[in-house]
């Protein structure tokens, strides 16, 4: 299949196949006669793969691991449980500072009474971390 299949089969920009092409994520492709680049299922399979840890939020690094992981049936797989157990905690930590920014906005956001901004408490707060709750 050409780019532009390849691109539509997965939800992928062109650019960015061939980016993963020059990082070494995807391998390079055949070429035709008429220098085309020319994909196959291997391809697809893969560039699947990269783009669905990529919406998991997986580092290129991460995937390049699990990839040579992946490429490699017969090795042992606590590598990739390590690296998704790591990135798990990541995520877990992420939410924590969500959690903690939602709660400083709301709470700010709730100190607002209207009227004008030189009376704001919004911009108050925003304007001396002092009036924050917490650190965020």
């Amino acid at each position: 299949m050409k780019i532009g299949e390849l691109s539509r089969a997965t939800g992928t920009n062109i650019e960015t196949i061939r980016y993963y092409e020059r990082i070494g994520l995807l391998p390079a492709p055949h070429r035709t006669a008429a220098n085309y680049r020319s994909y196959g299922d291997p391809h697809r399979a893969r560039l699947t793969f990269v783009r669905h840890s990529r919406d998991l939020g997986f580092t290129i690094d991460e995937i390049r691991s699990l990839l040579d992981l992946s490429d490699d049936p017969g090795r042992d797989c606590s590598e990739a449980d390590r690296i998704a157990s790591r990135h798990l905690e990541q995520v877990e930590d992420k939410i924590a500072q969500l959690t903690r920014l939602r709660d400083e906005l709301t709470r700010i956001v709730g100190r607002c009474r209207g009227g004008i901004a030189a009376d704001c408490r919004v911009i108050e707060a925003l304007g001396d971390h002092r009036h924050c709750k917490s650190a965020h």
